[in-house]
């Protein structure tokens, strides 16, 4: 009955988010795009929240993400059946718009696909061509109706290699924390540095995957009993939904507080440094304005495709690659070891120049990512009100 009413409307959409951050991503203009254009009916993949806003899920994002090269391999089967379906879907559906979100490998695939049929690709999150598989840049000139972008270089550096439609946009932690922070009440809750002496509140960020967790939080601790000799730390983590809970469980009795997803703004808040595992949540310590100490672990399958056959040696983290520098140390592989995190972490512990020197550095985060001039979900509108006629 539900799908029934759903075909029943006239704009059909696809949406894929694969990933939470994707679904992020989508929460950031989505609801506004439903609002302006009530007909539209939204399909694909998401997770809950997205569908509690009213998209049909045909495939949940759990269901759906996958971490590193190994796990990828083990679901190649899925994600082909899943290339079936969505593109049977769309055509029975009549959809003449796809937005893609990130998922790199899985929507370049799609995109070919459904460009070939007209329908008008919005690819949203640009893939990291520049780090690797620069050639990707001619596809989505091929396939795509509008790239965007939310790294600041990356509009400039598709244009220049024959993409036409870019459209460069602030990131989507911009719209979920501008209005939240201000550098004034930073500047008034941080931390002084004499104060260090004595207390420091160290939040952990071991991820949202169960390798990753796993494999980081006994690096954490293993530095946090090495700067337990120096410093009196109170510790904070930040628990994901997704994890198994049996993997945290050892691990508990020495934490001091423990925040869930959603509280991660409330965690950086009351944090005067971090752990991190790579990726979007750097970003998030960045703009809080919170020193972070980042650290990436892999499987050694992982570890030596990665080395063998990805010609890329700058930074990994986001944060890192906003600034366009190493502002963040990063700890990968091998090198992601206790000792090596308590010590990166004492360069600002023991320096007051150091300290000040990451605080003013991370002041500049949130301009960084701030293009808000852009209108996303007015740019998607009109591709809306072009193919539907409205």
């Amino acid at each position: 009955m539900r799908l029934e009413r759903a075909l029943s409307k006239t704009d059909q959409i696809l949406l894929i988010a694969g990933e939470k951050s994707g679904e992020e991503h989508a929460l950031s203009f989505v609801p506004e795009l439903m609002k302006q254009h009530p007909h539209a009916h939204f399909f694909g993949v998401g997770g809950d929240e997205l569908s509690a806003k009213g998209m049909e899920l045909l495939y949940h994002l759990k269901d759906f993400s996958s971490w590193g090269f190994t796990e990828v391999i083990g679901k190649i089967p899925f994600y082909f059946n899943a290339l079936k379906k969505i593109e049977a879907e769309v055509e029975k559906r009549n959809a003449k718009i796809a937005i893609l979100i990130d998922f790199q490998d899985f929507n370049m695939r799609l995109a070919k696909k459904l460009s070939k049929k007209g329908v008008k690709v919005l690819y949203y999150v640009a893939p990291q061509a520049w780090a690797w598989k620069a050639w990707r840049a001619k596809v989505l000139e091929e396939c795509t109706h509008t790239l965007f972008t939310i790294i600041p270089f990356e509009e400039k550096w598709f244009k220049d290699r024959g993409v036409k439609r870019v459209s460069g946009i602030s990131h989507p932690l911009w719209y979920h924390y501008h209005q939240r922070i201000s550098d004034q009440k930073l500047d008034q809750t941080a931390k002084p540095f004499e104060k260090f002496k004595e207390s420091v509140n160290l939040l952990l960020l071991p991820g949202s995957r169960n390798f990753e967790v796993s494999g980081l939080l006994s690096e954490y601790f293993e530095a946090i009993d090495i700067l337990k000799n120096d410093y009196n730390l109170k510790i904070s983590m930040v628990r994901s939904s997704n994890v198994n809970e049996k993997i945290y469980e050892p691990w508990l009795d020495k934490v001091d507080k423990i925040f869930e997803n959603e509280e991660l703004a409330h965690a950086l808040e009351e944090a005067d440094f971090a752990f991190a595992a790579s990726g979007t949540v750097t970003l998030t310590c960045a703009i809080f304005q919170v020193p972070s100490v980042v650290a990436y672990k892999s499987s050694l399958l992982n570890v030596f495709i990665y080395y063998t056959f990805i010609n890329y040696d700058g930074p990994i983290s986001l944060a890192n690659i906003v600034h366009e520098k190493v502002i963040f140390p990063e700890l990968t592989h091998n090198l992601a070891t206790g000792y090596n995190l308590a010590n990166s972490l004492k360069q600002w512990l023991t320096s007051r120049d150091n300290y000040e020197t990451i605080k003013t550095e991370l002041k500049k985060t949130i301009h960084l990512i701030d293009r808000s001039g852009s209108d996303i979900p007015g740019q998607m509108g009109e591709v809306i009100k072009e193919c539907y006629g409205q």
